[in-house]
């Protein structure tokens, strides 16, 4: 009767183990992969005005952003700081009058030279890594 008890304990233990195992994000991506400057064919360009999207994503968390059809360069780029939980890429752009633009994507592929995230509304950005 006891051992029955004690496996009857055990499965039920591993029943819960594995249910909140279940919980938990499966796609986790290596963030030290998104290091680098990365583009995309810019989505205002023109023929007039040709040019590609650029993020660049620094240690530490920090990165900017430009976009070259708009006559913006790197050094004049937008500053944003970055985060990776899962397959949950949070970037907060600073406005340069003051506040903040917080944007949330889900990563589908991040390898040394692949990027793939979507939007909330299932927009997909991919970029190719420049650097």
């Amino acid at each position: 009767m006891f051992m029955k008890r004690k496996i009857i304990l055990i499965i039920v233990l591993v029943s819960l183990v594995a249910g909140f195992h279940s919980c938990v994000d499966p796609f986790g991506f290596d963030a030290d992969l998104l290091i680098g400057k990365w583009s995309r064919p810019s989505p205002f360009a023109t023929p007039e005005y040709p040019g590609d999207e650029y993020y660049r994503y620094d240690e530490g968390g920090l990165g900017v952003t430009w976009d070259t059809s708009d006559d913006v360069t790197e050094e004049e780029a937008q500053k944003f700081t970055w985060s990776v939980n899962g397959s949950r890429l949070t970037l907060v752009h600073e406005i340069e009058m003051g506040g903040s633009v917080t944007k949330i994507y889900t990563l589908s592929t991040l390898t040394f030279d692949k990027l793939i995230y979507k939007d909330e509304f299932g927009k997909v950005y991919t970029f190719q890594k420049v650097q």
